[in-house]
């Protein structure tokens, strides 16, 4: 299952993100991983949520960051829910150029039983109908 965390700049969606992250912890029994683009709110989250600053690997495109999410799952097949904060910010990209990214997101979401919640800094006016089916 995909869900978008969405709004424009400055309307709460770190806040509920980390909120999110945080109380997950009780309701999964597999791992919890937070991936933002930098080490900003590293400690804001609970000591048991996985944190990785995926903007230390490189990605510039959703395709690397696709592989970036896979090699994750490869590595640990414990995890039950994937955070990611600052989603345009790691893929360097427009939300325009991602509807393959959530297409193949999706069907490894439903593959390897994995959520991903991803903050996205989008207008709902000018959001994708792609996108929208996500949206929470």
């Amino acid at each position: 299952m995909i869900q978008v965390i969405h709004g424009k700049k400055g309307s709460g969606k770190t806040k509920k993100i980390l909120d999110m992250a945080n109380e997950s912890i009780a309701q999964h029994k597999g791992d919890v991983v937070f991936v933002d683009n930098d080490n900003r709110y590293m400690f804001d989250l609970r000591h048991e949520v996985r944190f990785v600053n995926g903007g230390e690997y490189g990605c510039d495109s959703p395709d690397m960051f696709f592989g970036f999410l896979c090699g994750m799952l490869a590595q640990n097949f414990d995890i039950n829910v994937i955070f990611i904060d600052a989603f345009l910010k790691l893929i360097k990209s427009d939300i325009n150029e991602a509807e393959s990214f959530f297409t193949r997101l999706e069907a490894l979401s439903l593959r390897h039983n994995v959520r991903f919640i991803i903050s996205v800094n989008v207008d709902d006016a000018v959001a994708p109908d792609y996108l929208k089916k996500y949206f929470i």
